[in-house]
């Protein structure tokens, strides 16, 4: 199904870069950010450190970076290199993957303490064949359950799975990509996300694969592993969907780096839970592709309701990538386009995601920091948006813990689950550790500050 589509250009917005990465704290970020509950961001370089194998780091929303690790520190570089997005767990921990080295040279599962303490939890291809997978290449998510889930990319037509591994390291391999023959029509190359739903199955994509021409899938997978392809891309749709994002309304949006109606830039999708897809935009769409192209890092909805994304490429200067809102009816904003500032001071092409930090203000990343290239940088734009307040994790039972995460946080004097009332302790300026109370239901958690009234940016489900 396809929407008409348009595209607003608005003037360059200001856009504020926090660091510059030199090669020794780090190279080529290439996956979003995450914002923990001391109020940092904490990252990954795929490249530099001391190493020159990829880094951890975190940074302050005021442009302080510490490197907390870098990889190949082991002999042998069983440690890993290369790492994919992190996840902070409800244990304080983060947790993510290598897509090389390694004990068995496909990548491993870690765990990193906020301190810098970092533990290879599994190897990839411990097995015979690499059954276990191979190379995972996407973020991990922690379940309701406390286990994390993930995938593997694969390497030559084998090791794409999805899997779960708990916090100790037990790791199982719920579905082996391919499964249905060499035609790969259940999907081959997954790199984005999954997403845990409210009915607890899981939402995810593949790059390659399908009934289509192998142009990638939408599944859903069980906890137990049963997978269901829910729409195969044929090109004209988009192909090669990154990570998905469920939206306050139920549906799931994305983005793909290719295909389209324009020469292959890339597209905006909306994607219902049944599997009806609807193409939202088809980016170079305007002259000179001054909206930009190759969407590769997936969206974030904002606090105003709108999806927030970056393109690798095109814009109206250098071809440098953008900065893009696009509402839920396909209207597209560019709101920034990269080096628009001389000598190209705010990075280029980002390739990884925006994350909204509790503050209101978008955090991001650009894999290079020029037009001949260069380590990346960190920057903020700020589109008006106030400070809001989000919970780890987003769905508990009645008497269960919960983070709520926050900026000005001291001083909070309420708590409440959809209006129920809860009991709570205010742990630092961005955290408050709350009991969902008796009597709560699914619904938005709100703090009452001293500064004013701070809502959750989702709504907390209640099982």
């Amino acid at each position: 199904m396809l929407c008409t589509t348009a595209a607003v250009s608005v003037p360059a917005q200001t856009l504020t870069t926090l660091h510059r990465f030199d090669g020794a704290d780090g190279a080529n970020p290439a996956a979003a950010l995450v914002q923990a509950t001391d109020g940092d961001l904490y990252g990954t370089t795929l490249g530099g450190g001391a190493n020159a194998k990829g880094t951890i780091f975190k940074i302050t929303t005021s442009g302080k970076l510490t490197v907390l690790y870098s990889f190949c520190a082991q002999s042998q570089c069983t440690d890993g290199d290369g790492p994919s997005g992190l996840v902070q767990a409800t244990n304080g921990d983060f947790y993510g993957t290598t897509s090389g080295a390694g004990a068995n040279g496909g990548g491993t599962v870690f765990k990193i303490t906020r301190s810098g303490t970092l533990s290879t939890l599994y190897a990839f291809c411990a097995e015979s064949a690499c059954a276990d997978g191979r190379s995972p290449q996407a973020a991990l998510i922690q379940a309701t359950n406390g286990d994390l889930f993930g995938t593997t990319f694969g390497y030559d037509g084998a090791g794409a799975t999805v899997f779960k591994i708990t916090p100790s390291g037990i790791l199982t391999t719920l579905y082996t990509f391919c499964a249905q023959g060499g035609t790969c029509e259940d999907g081959q190359a997954p790199v984005g996300a999954l997403v845990q739903v409210s009915d607890e199955d899981f939402y995810g994509t593949t790059t390659q694969g399908g009934t289509d021409g192998g142009y990638g899938t939408v599944f859903k997978i069980t906890a137990s592993g049963a997978l269901t392809t829910l729409f195969s891309f044929d090109g004209t749709d988009g192909s090669g969907p990154g990570s998905l994002v469920q939206a306050t309304t139920g549906e799931f949006y994305g983005t793909t780096s290719g295909g389209g109606a324009n020469d292959g830039s890339g597209t905006v999708f909306k994607i219902t839970p049944g599997g009806t897809l609807t193409t939202l935009y088809s980016f170079c769409s305007l002259n000179g592709c001054s909206d930009g192209y190759a969407p590769f890092g997936g969206l974030t909805q904002g606090t105003d309701g709108n999806f927030y994304g970056t393109t690798g490429e095109g814009g109206s200067i250098h071809n440098q990538g953008t900065v893009f809102e696009i509402a839920a009816s396909g209207t597209l904003t560019t709101l920034y386009t990269f080096c628009s500032q001389s000598p190209c001071t705010g990075g280029s092409e980002p390739i990884a995601g925006l994350v909204q930090s509790t503050n209101g203000d978008f955090y991001g990343s650009t894999s290079a920091s020029g037009i001949r290239g260069g380590d990346g940088a960190i920057f903020s734009l700020s589109v008006g948006l106030g400070p809001f307040v989000k919970t780890q994790p987003i769905s508990g039972k009645i008497g269960s813990a919960v983070k709520i995460l926050g900026t000005d946080l001291t001083g909070a004097a309420s708590v409440t689950f959809n209006g129920a009332a809860a009991v709570f302790e205010a742990l630092s300026s961005s955290e408050i550790k709350a009991t969902v109370p008796a009597g709560a239901t699914t619904g938005k958690v709100q703090v009452v500050t001293p500064g004013g009234t701070l809502s959750s940016n989702v709504s907390f489900r209640v099982p």
